[in-house]
């Protein structure tokens, strides 16, 4: 058993798991569990630097397109497109109001047609 000095670190870890044993209990129980959410706060992080940016938006119009580019960037990491390039591919597009719907879905992230016009980007 861990006895380590009062007031350290150390102490405070293990007081911590001591007081979180039922938590612990679960993640032995199911090896899926992580015990570790740094990567769910990794994600996260460049949307609570956004949200302080998005306070100094000159007007509402510019805070909605401010949040778009912005769900624009993360659904194309999400799809596994270059941010850069999804962004050069949907300027190069333009698209307008006689975009068809058919044109529309090429524009989607998780299009096949995005994939291919985004990875000659990056070649």
């Amino acid at each position: 058993m861990q006895h380590p000095e009062k007031g350290s670190r150390m102490d405070r870890a293990v007081t911590y798991i001591r007081n979180r044993k039922d938590t612990l209990m679960t993640y032995l129980e199911d090896g899926r569990c992580s015990l570790s959410n740094n990567p769910s706060e990794n994600s996260l992080r460049p949307l609570t630097l956004g949200r302080k940016n998005w306070l100094f938006s000159d007007s509402q119009d510019g805070a909605n397109a401010s949040m778009v580019v912005y769900t624009m960037v993360e659904m194309a990491k999400v799809h596994g497109l270059h941010p850069y390039n999804y962004l050069q591919y949907l300027l190069d597009s333009r698209p307008g109001k006689d975009t068809t719907d058919a044109e529309f879905q090429d524009l989607a992230p998780w299009s096949e047609k995005a994939r291919i016009e985004c990875n000659k980007k990056s070649e």
